[in-house]
């Protein structure tokens, strides 16, 4: 309101100001073509003279506006276009996440010449082409986008990796992003689907140098990483173990293991093993022995027990052990075993049926029936024997059994 007054004041105001011009500065304008005179004021005049102008200049304009009007209709008819294939585009993309594969599809297929993003139309297209398990359609559609948009190759790449994942064509998926990851290295999406891709085809060694990358980028949760890395490096020793003469492949991957991970009993137990397998049981036992330092634990006791290095020296130490754990029975199967290996066939009884004492075990009683069998104790022997079966059968599922009503 305030600035309509204000108007209507500047108005009346310069409407006296003219009219006091009019009033004070007098004259008039003559006009002759041959016979013919037209007089008038000068005011009036003038104000003719401006509208004549106005006129002509409106009329110019016209005119140059309809020296090309096939442009002019083109670029109308163009514009248009695009306006309705962004709302085309728009109902495709809604289609797309309601999850309506075939009308995505079509919608944003029949925009995508028209559109100012045809990238987007062919690629969302793929996808929608792709829940439908039309593969070639998508692929078709992967490639007029590459041909849509002029630097599209990581998008379209990044797309087609993610579609062969998908598809369980693990090979060819990891093909295409070994390919992206050396254009883009740490490009966060590419490393994702990296690790699927490594996961997917259990590649143990590509994963394990793509994690601290991972770690790096923050992609990957601490908690997760250190799963990744115990089974990547637990794959790596088991599969190295297996291959004859390959220790020193082994021992490098004990070597560049994180140091948190060498005291994970899992793997120290698989090394142990993988050692051993080798002909490396003297590493093994100096591994056990330190890692029993660090890490009590009943599966390195054991393990301990079974190795063939120096038997005197071995039962020695877990004897010294025994002397904190008195009452521990894997740690008295052990050293029963180790007795057993130094020849006290004696002591081997004594810490068999101390350790059977502490923790009833089918194990346990089998050592003691061999033990009584091969000292010619054969009652004793048949009586550890059962007690074996036993504890064994208690250990076994609930299954039907025949009895002598359906034999």
């Amino acid at each position: 309101m305030r600035k309509l007054i204000l108007i209507v004041v500047l108005g009346l105001a310069l409407g006296a100001l003219f009219g006091q011009l009019m009033v004070s500065v007098p004259g008039y304008w003559l006009v002759r073509v041959g016979d013919t005179s037209l007089q008038t004021s000068f005011w009036f005049g003038l104000i003719l003279l401006l509208g004549g102008f106005l006129a002509l200049h409106f009329a110019l304009r016209v005119l140059s506006r309809l020296r090309h009007p096939v442009s002019r209709l083109k670029l109308w008819n163009s514009r248009t276009r695009n306006r309705n294939a962004m709302k085309s585009t728009v109902r495709g993309l809604v289609a797309l996440a309601e999850g309506r594969w075939k009308r995505a599809e079509k919608a944003l297929v029949k925009s995508a010449d028209d559109s100012s993003t045809p990238l987007v139309n062919y690629l969302s297209a793929a996808l929608a082409a792709h829940y439908q398990g039309r593969y070639d359609q998508a692929d078709t559609l992967l490639k007029r986008a590459h041909l849509s948009t002029e630097g599209a190759d990581t998008a379209v790449g990044m797309v087609q990796a993610q579609l062969m994942l998908d598809r369980h064509q693990f090979e060819e998926a990891l093909a295409t992003l070994t390919r992206l990851d050396k254009q883009l290295p740490n490009h966060p999406q590419v490393l994702k689907q990296l690790k699927q891709a490594y996961l997917s085809v259990n590649d143990w060694d590509g994963l394990r140098r793509l994690i601290p990358r991972l770690a790096a980028q923050q992609l990957i949760a601490p908690e997760e990483r250190q799963t990744l890395e115990q089974r990547a490096y637990r794959e790596l020793i088991v599969q190295a173990a297996r291959q004859p003469g390959d220790i020193e492949r082994v021992r490098n991957l004990w070597a560049d293991m994180p140091d948190y991970l060498r005291g994970d009993i899992e793997l120290v137990v698989i090394y142990a093993e993988a050692l051993v397998r080798g002909g490396e049981e003297g590493i093994a036992e100096r591994l056990l022995r330190h890692s029993l330092k660090e890490h009590w634990d009943h599966r390195l006791v054991l393990r301990y027990g079974l190795l063939s290095v120096d038997a005197a020296r071995q039962l020695v130490y877990a004897e010294k052990w025994l002397q904190e754990r008195p009452n521990d029975p894997d740690l008295l199967l052990t050293l029963g075993r180790l007795s057993l290996r130094n020849a006290y066939w004696g002591k081997a009884q004594e810490y068999f049926e101390a350790s059977q004492r502490q923790r009833p075990s089918g194990v346990v009683c089998a050592e003691l029936a061999r033990l009584y069998a091969n000292l010619g104790e054969h009652n004793k022997s048949q009586l550890y024997y059962r007690q074996s079966v036993e504890l064994l059968d208690k250990s076994l599922p609930s299954l039907p059994q025949p009895s002598d009503d359906n034999r």
